[in-house]
C-alpha cells in the first residue's frame, strides 16, 4: 500500500547502499536511483550526500527515514488487520532475537510455529539484547526476544521462560572436576567474555558484583561477540567462560566442554518485548502465546 519510492528510499537508507539495497528488492541499482530521485524531486531537496563512493542521510533524508518507518509500519499493520477478517493468521512477522535464543532455542521453535501457521512468513533479525529492544522501541520489529531486562521507555516486557547460566570449560581444565565453582574462583582463572550489550555479559557482570566480585577484577583475556567462537576457544583450554546452559548442551552432551554450575546458582527470564500501546495483532499474539509454552519445552532443564 506504501508509495513504492518510500519503500525503496527506506531499503536504501536502511543498507546505505543502492548496490546493496537493489539486491534486497531484487531491482536493478538504476530502477532503485530512479526511484529515490523521483522522491527527491518530489520533495525538491536531496535525501543523500553522496562522496567517495559511499552515501549518508541529509538531515531532510533523515526526517524522510524516520517518517519512512512509521507509514511502512502503519501500512504492515493495515495489512494484517484487513487480512485478519478472513479468519487466517498469517503474514509478515518481524522477529529480533539475541543470539542466544536466535542460535539455539528459537529455530526449533519457528519451525513448529511454521508447521502450525503455514500462512505466516517471519522475518529474523539477530543481533544482542540492547540492539534488539532499540529497534522494537523504533517499531522495526514487531516482537523483540531477549536475555536481559528491557531499559527503554515504551517497551512491555514479559516472562518467557528461565534459563540459567553457566562455567563452561575444556575437559581437562582444574575447574571441570568440580560439582559448583564460585565467582572467586572464575576470577582467578583466564576468562572469555561476551561483547559489550550482550545480554549474557550484562546479567553475568550483574551477578559478579553481586557477589562481590567486580568484573574488571576478572582475567578477561578476550571479548567475543560471537557464542559459537567463545565456545571453541573455551575447548581449546584457553580459558573459562559464562554462557547458558542450552548454548552448549550439544557440546557437553559429545563431551567436548563441561558445563559447571555456579555457587549461587545463575538463573535468568528470558524475556518477550513489544511497543507499548501499540496494535498487538492475532499474528502476534499468537506467536507470543506460542513461543512462552514451546521456550519452556525447549530450554534444557538444569
Amino acid at each position: 500500500m506504501a508509495d513504492r519510492r518510500l519503500q525503496v528510499f527506506h531499503t536504501v537508507a536502511k543498507q546505505l547502499s543502492f548496490t546493496k539495497a537493489a539486491d534486497v528488492l531484487c531491482m536493478t541499482q538504476p530502477a532503485v536511483t530512479f526511484q529515490v530521485k523521483q522522491l527527491e524531486e518530489h520533495f525538491n531537496t536531496r535525501l543523500f550526500e553522496r562522496h567517495h563512493g559511499r552515501i549518508s542521510l541529509t538531515p531532510a533524508g533523515e526526517t524522510v527515514y524516520a517518517y519512512a518507518e512509521r507509514i511502512l509500519a502503519l501500512g504492515r499493520e493495515l495489512d494484517t488487520r484487513v487480512n485478519e477478517l478472513t479468519g487466517e493468521v498469517g503474514g509478515p512477522l518481524l522477529l529480533g532475537a539475541s543470539m542466544t535464543i536466535a542460535e539455539y532455542i528459537l529455530p526449533r521453535v519457528l519451525g513448529e510455529f511454521r508447521a502450525q501457521y503455514p500462512q505466516v512468513r517471519a522475518q529474523l533479525t539477530v543481533a544482542n539484547s540492547e540492539t534488539i529492544v532499540s529497534q522494537v522501541a523504533d517499531r522495526r520489529l514487531d516482537l523483540g526476544l531477549i536475555e536481559s531486562p528491557a531499559h527503554l521507555p515504551g517497551v512491555h516486557t514479559e516472562p518467557l521462560g528461565e534459563d540459567e547460566l553457566v562455567m563452561i570449560c575444556a575437559p581437562a581444565h582444574p575447574l571441570a572436576r568440580k560439582a559448583s565453582v564460585t565467582p572467586r574462583e572464575v576470577a582467578a582463572t583466564p576468562y572469555i567474555s561476551r561483547e559489550s550489550g550482550s545480554g549474557t555479559r550484562e546479567f553475568a557482570d550483574q551477578y559478579f558484583r553481586g557477589q562481590q566480585v567486580a568484573p574488571e577484577d576478572l582475567n578477561v583475556v578476550m571479548e567475543l561477540g560471537s557464542p559459537e567462537a567463545i565456545k571453541g576457544l573455551v575447548e581449546t583450554g584457553a580459558g573459562v567462560a559464562v554462557m547458558s546452559r542450552a548454548s552448549v548442551d550439544k557440546e557437553t552432551r559429545l563431551g567436548t566442554l563441561v558445563a559447571v554450575p555456579l555457587a549461587p546458582r545463575l538463573i535468568r527470564t528470558f524475556s518477550l518485548v513489544y511497543p507499548e500501546a501499540h496494535f498487538r495483532s492475532r499474528l502476534i499474539s499468537a506467536f507470543a502465546g506460542f513461543a512462552a509454552a514451546r521456550m519452556r519445552d525447549v530450554v534444557p532443564a538444569a
